[in-house]
């Protein structure tokens, strides 16, 4: 069946300027069509191998952790850390270990145990830590956190540097609060000592 419409298109290949007899065609002629899937072909064959070289990567890794028992040298690379990590957390008898001839042989629950064992506190507590020191600090006679600059500020505010501010804070004994991410000073002593 033949068709009479003509549709003037830009070839996704070379860019050029082209009249189609159908409005699903993407290329200008058989030549940049065919360049097209070739350069298709390539792609999906470099994603491909890149899929592969990706599971050759990860590969070990899982081995590893589907081991029970692992030597010194599995457990470095399980972890990323060196030789003399490994043998000093076992001095320190953080990690356990136990020996079958020549070699060191190390439980994997036993790296799980040593990390749920240096997991740090929730965030909401440390915060709610935080706001009750900053209570008490308030009830004690001081000053509210409305009250004072966090580090930062006087830094903009004064055009002081950090050592600067610090080394005045340190001489000065200026009490210094710190609550989330910043430590607040007390605006009033600051601008005592900085106007």
């Amino acid at each position: 069946m033949s068709s009479n419409i003509k549709v003037q298109r830009i070839c996704q290949h070379c860019g050029t300027e082209f009249t189609a007899k159908t409005t699903v065609t993407q290329y200008c002629g058989d030549s940049c069509a065919k360049q097209a899937y070739k350069s298709r072909v390539r792609t999906q064959k470099v994603e491909l191998s890149n899929m592969e070289t990706q599971l050759i990567r990860t590969k070990p890794i899982e081995e590893l952790q589907a081991k029970e028992y692992l030597t010194i040298t599995e457990t470095c690379k399980l972890l990323s850390v060196s030789r003399w990590t490994i043998w000093r957390a076992i001095k320190n008898e953080d990690l356990p270990a136990g020996k079958i001839g020549r070699r060191t042989l190390i439980k994997h629950s036993d790296l799980n145990r040593l990390f749920k064992q240096n997991i740090t506190p929730d965030d909401e507590d440390i915060q709610k830590e935080q706001r009750d020191e900053v209570k008490e600090w308030a009830d004690a006679g001081q000053f509210e956190i409305a009250e004072c600059y966090n580090l930062k500020e006087v830094q903009d505010l004064y055009s002081i540097s950090e050592s600067a501010l610090q080394d005045l804070i340190k001489r000065n004994n200026i009490p210094k609060i710190k609550y989330g991410w910043f430590a607040y000073v007390p605006k009033i002593v600051i601008d005592k000592l900085l106007k």
